[in-house]
């Protein structure tokens, strides 16, 4: 279901060549996921200053006035927490990141009057080129679609992806950032095999694909799968469409 979800997406994404269908896509999708809102922000390192920043949502303009008018963003404690993980979180965990300051406790607070629940936020960062987050939301009074949690994480990543596109942020790297092999470990990890079973399908030992999938993680500086994985994706060193229609296949 996941799969098909995301691949579907994908699909979608394809098509798209403008800021302005990215954002009818994304609050599509976030209602087909049982929420109410989304936000998805991209913007620049310093080393890309000249690229403007990128914002679409389909926020309450009540929330959305307050936000831009007092120039919250700097502030924003979704935003801090996003430069601690590199995998999705719901607003609710925030303090499992970054102590809450009151000023954040009161700004969440002014978010719930202006028609601004709970959130699911996916981070990621491509280290000397861009940051972003895509953030699906509920109103208030509402819970987060604990089933469409995963499926948020996936679709945001790839929204994201999108968006870089359209931004013109993306460059190629000077030299890849995986080998050929390591690249291949990955995407059968990423497909949803073991590294017992991935290194089957490719010949080699069990301890030979652990040691690919250590320097992935090493080069990339995360610390689990899941942030390899999506970091990657993100990196466009594996594709959506590489992972889902292979483990369709192999579903089928």
């Amino acid at each position: 279901m996941e799969t098909a979800f995301a691949e579907d997406f994908a699909t979608e994404l394809h098509e798209i060549q403008t800021s302005n269908h990215l954002e009818q896509s994304l609050a599509s999708l976030s209602r087909r996921l049982g929420f109410d809102h989304f936000a998805l922000t991209l913007e620049p390192r310093a080393s890309e200053a000249s690229i403007p920043d990128l914002l679409l949502h389909d926020y309450p303009d009540e929330w959305a006035k307050v936000y831009t008018g007092f120039d919250l963003s700097g502030r924003d404690p979704v935003r801090r927490a996003c430069d601690h993980s590199f995998i999705g979180f719901a607003w609710k965990s925030i303090g499992d990141f970054i102590p809450l300051t009151r000023g954040d406790r009161q700004m969440l607070a002014v978010g719930s009057e202006c028609g601004i629940g709970d959130g699911y936020t996916v981070p990621r960062h491509l280290p000397g080129m861009a940051r972003g987050s895509c953030s699906f939301v509920v109103r208030p009074g509402k819970s987060l679609p604990q089933n469409s949690l995963a499926i948020a994480e996936l679709t945001g990543a790839l929204a994201l992806t999108c968006a870089l596109g359209l931004s013109d942020m993306r460059r190629a790297p000077k030299d890849p950032k995986l080998s050929d092999r390591q690249r291949e470990c990955l995407l059968w990890v990423a497909r949803g095999k073991t590294a017992s079973e991935t290194a089957i399908i490719l010949g080699i030992s069990t301890d030979t694909v652990i040691q690919h999938l250590k320097i992935a993680r090493e080069r990339y500086e995360v610390h689990c799968k899941q942030a390899l994985i999506l970091s990657a994706l993100f990196d466009g060193v594996i594709g959506f469409a590489d992972v889902f229609r292979l483990s369709g296949a192999n579903e089928a």
